[in-house]
């Protein structure tokens, strides 16, 4: 059902790969929402996905960048610009990625050269983006940028790795230059901390599985899924959420809230 809850705004989306993916549904509610957008993945990404059949299917333009390098970044902006003829009203950075957890190192072996990688595709990444973005002047004022989260940036999930730390400073990144984004230009910045889901990059973590059918167990609405997330992300992007920014948002069923449930505990007991 569509609201036009974004009519007439524009914006561009990074990391859509496939049709399991966070970014990838957003950019279809987006689309139902009356918005426009760039769509945008490393050149790696985009021989491995499927964003051109996305493309097709929302009528938008794809355009390669490396969200790590800054050239990139600079041509990314600079050609969304020409191409809206103006600025923009809203961005979505679903980016993440460990060599360490693709390679199976374990937390206290880590190799620190993978994990500088996976610290710059993750995170930093996201304040080279805004840097851009805030000195190319692009974002309307009550524009709003969103990047993807989870709550191993809080709590310990053993198997989650080095994907913590860069969920931590990603985190830390949209408060920090979401002030002076805030301050100076009037544009929201914001995590959203969602659910364990199965996208193709999520079922690349080990015990995946298993935090799934835990997070379900813990959480009184269960876990909310990528559509759903895709349908959250969307409230931000509307000027119904125009003075919420600094916040890492749960959009977990209530998992972050609950200490342990009885389903759990029953388990447990039964297992004891």
């Amino acid at each position: 059902m569509s609201n036009n809850l974004l009519r007439n705004k524009k914006g561009i989306i990074f990391g859509a790969l496939d049709e399991n993916s966070i970014a990838w549904k957003t950019a279809e509610k987006i689309k139902a929402q009356g918005g426009e957008f760039i769509l945008t993945n490393a050149p790696v990404a985009l021989r491995m996905g499927k964003l051109n059949d996305l493309a097709k299917k929302t009528n938008s333009i794809v355009v390669a960048a490396d969200a790590t390098r800054n050239d990139d970044l600079e041509n990314l902006i600079d050609k969304t610009l020409e191409h809206f003829n103006g600025k923009i009203d809203f961005v979505l950075h679903s980016i993440g990625m460990s060599v360490n957890v693709r390679k199976g190192k374990h937390y206290t072996d880590l190799n620190h050269d993978w994990l500088t990688k996976g610290w710059d595709v993750s995170a930093v990444s996201f304040h080279k983006l805004m840097q851009v973005l805030y000195n190319k002047d692009a974002m309307n004022e009550w524009g709003s940028i969103v990047a993807l989260s989870y709550m191993a940036a809080q709590r310990v999930f053993p198997d989650y790795n080095d994907m913590a730390d860069n969920k931590a400073y990603l985190e830390s990144i949209a408060r920090s230059f979401g002030y002076f984004f805030g301050k100076e230009k009037k544009v929201r910045v914001n995590t959203i901390s969602q659910s364990p889901t199965p996208t193709t990059a999520g079922q690349g973590v080990k015990g995946f599985d298993g935090f799934i059918n835990y997070a379900e167990k813990m959480s009184p609405l269960g876990n909310a899924t990528a559509d759903e997330c895709a349908d959250y992300t969307i409230t931000l992007f509307s000027d119904l959420t125009r003075k919420v920014t600094l916040q890492n948002l749960f959009h977990d069923g209530g998992f972050s809230n609950v200490g342990v449930s009885q389903e759990v505990i029953d388990i447990v007991s039964k297992n004891s």
